[in-house]
């Protein structure tokens, strides 16, 4: 890129370019597209264990995850999870983020993100994207409205105590 702009530099202010879509290469954003599933009926098939995420959450997030509920099961069977380094991870259209099992460390990141002195009390839609960016476990849009109406209505019982403190 950078030999054309210095190739067409003499010519600036005298040239405009304009884009013309050719008839080739139309879907050149393959590569940023969702993934195939790994079925038989998938061309790029590969046999896998049949229990190949068991180990993971039995040893590092405590819990198997093959007797989760259902919704873990479904996302499960649609392709959503990826493992990395032995860690599972809950994929989407465009992202990638860790995904939990464990409430421990669910309300861990729910703390984080709203009641640690570096997350500045944040509103429930900013805390909705900074969950979102890095970690994923069903129902989670209701356990940070839940976590946030919790700690608000705490708020709000204290705060009358501090008024009449002063």
């Amino acid at each position: 890129m950078l030999r054309w702009q210095i190739a067409i530099q003499e010519y600036r202010g005298n040239i405009t370019i304009v884009h013309k879509s050719g008839n080739i290469h139309k879907n050149a954003d393959v590569l940023s597209r969702w993934g195939l599933a790994n079925t038989t009926e998938t061309p790029s098939w590969v046999p896998q264990e049949e229990y190949h995420m068991e180990g993971i959450c039995v040893t590092d997030v405590g819990t198997d995850f093959f007797t989760q509920d259902e919704m873990w099961k479904m996302a499960y069977d649609e392709g959503r999870f990826h493992l990395l380094d032995g860690i599972p991870y809950h994929r989407t259209k465009h992202t990638c983020v860790l995904a939990l099992t464990d409430r421990t460390l669910i309300n861990t990141i729910l703390h984080e993100f709203h009641d640690s002195v570096a997350a500045g009390h944040l509103s429930e839609d900013s805390i909705l994207e900074r969950v979102k960016t890095c970690s994923w476990w069903p129902n989670w849009k209701k356990d940070v409205a839940d976590y946030f109406q919790t700690v608000t209505d705490a708020r709000k019982q204290i705060e009358p105590r501090e008024r009449n403190m002063k």
